[in-house]
């Protein structure tokens, strides 16, 4: 066993909030219509993933920037349900968790409010995003937290990259964690030279608040400096996998996290291609899983359109080329590979 952190191995395991968080998918028709039998089957399926602690949906990787009010609403409710259901056939108690992106603070308090009615544990909670253009004061950014946490509602605060006008300094956060509804920092500053300065201010001023990595391209790197797990959309398309990375990493095992990290990597390539998770990689993504079986369709909304054929084949090669077993595609009227793979 290598030590590779200051903190107790394995004492992430007491702590509630803290290990794996899988950010999901939304699968559509090809109307683009919900799948909500296709997103009931795939929840249940991450939910049952042994070392799964909480099932996000309504993120970026679930292409809530597209969703209305009431299919963001609806989308809580099917995960709930699937969640609940898995946790009743396997003791546990995976948490139901959902995005809230608002403008303002009135619109966020009624989608925290509409995600606990629908079931939701906790929210993931984005910055205006009128922010990323205009900025706003520190006043701002801390009292749009307490609005929301007036709910009541659990809340994990999103932080955007540091390079963002939306992104909080550590003296925001260090404000935000002290509120008794904020339970998680998902820290997605994307800034290495501050990672572990950040996480350690942090806990000081709130130990019971975890910490997690949202960094899919620097993941192993930000576990080992500190994190108390890691809330990734990787983890909604390898879930297996990604707990076996994160839990290696956390419970300061560094051969075996990097064992997992030498399988993660070419996955990796294939979806993010040496980017930062976004519109793109979360549509290879869709369209990966799909193509081994384990997702109703490649469909993504608009206005992102569809993957070109040439691309579909390039993420059907990279996956094959790495000894994993696809699905045969059949042209569609627009522009999709039809819903109805059959096996090679």
């Amino acid at each position: 066993m290598s030590a590779i952190s200051s903190k107790p191995a394995q004492a992430w395991r007491d702590r509630p909030w803290s290990g794996v968080f899988p950010a999901t998918l939304c699968p559509f028709h090809e109307d683009e219509s919900i799948d909500e039998e296709g997103l009931r089957s795939y929840i249940l399926d991450v939910a049952m993933v042994p070392g799964v602690e909480g099932v996000v949906c309504n993120g970026h990787t679930g292409e809530i920037m597209s969703l209305r009010p009431a299919e963001r609403a609806r989308v809580m409710e099917i995960v709930a349900e699937a969640v609940r259901e898995a946790n009743a056939a396997t003791g546990r108690s995976v948490k139901a968790i959902t995005g809230v992106s608002a403008e303002g603070s009135h619109e966020a308090v009624d989608h925290a409010i509409a995600a606990r009615e629908a079931g939701a544990d906790a929210i993931l909670l984005m910055p205006p995003h009128h922010w990323l253009r205009f900025g706003r004061s520190a006043a701002t950014a801390v009292g749009f937290i307490a609005d929301v946490a007036a709910t009541g509602v659990p809340i994990i605060i999103h932080q955007y990259p540091a390079w963002t006008k939306a992104g909080y300094t550590l003296a925001e956060m260090t404000e935000m964690v002290k509120l008794p509804e904020v339970v998680m920092v998902k820290m997605g500053t994307r800034d290495m030279a501050r990672w572990r300065w950040d996480y350690e201010q942090l806990k000081a001023v709130a130990p019971h608040v975890s910490i997690v990595t949202c960094h899919d391209e620097f993941l192993l790197p930000t576990l080992l400096e500190g994190a108390d797990g890691a809330l990734i959309g990787f983890a909604g398309f390898a879930p297996e996998l990604m707990v076996e990375l994160v839990h290696a990493a956390l419970d300061g095992d560094l051969p075996r996290a990097r064992k997992a990290g030498d399988l993660v990597a070419p996955l990796a390539r294939i979806v993010y291609a040496f980017g930062e998770p976004g519109c793109g990689a979360h549509q290879r993504m869709k369209a990966a899983r799909w193509l081994l079986g384990k997702f109703p369709s490649p469909t993504f909304r608009k206005p992102v359109r569809p993957l070109a054929s040439e691309d579909l084949a390039r993420i059907r090669q990279g996956l094959e080329a790495l000894g994993l077993e696809c699905v045969t595609e059949r042209p569609a009227t627009n522009g999709h590979a039809s819903r109805r793979p059959v096996r090679v």
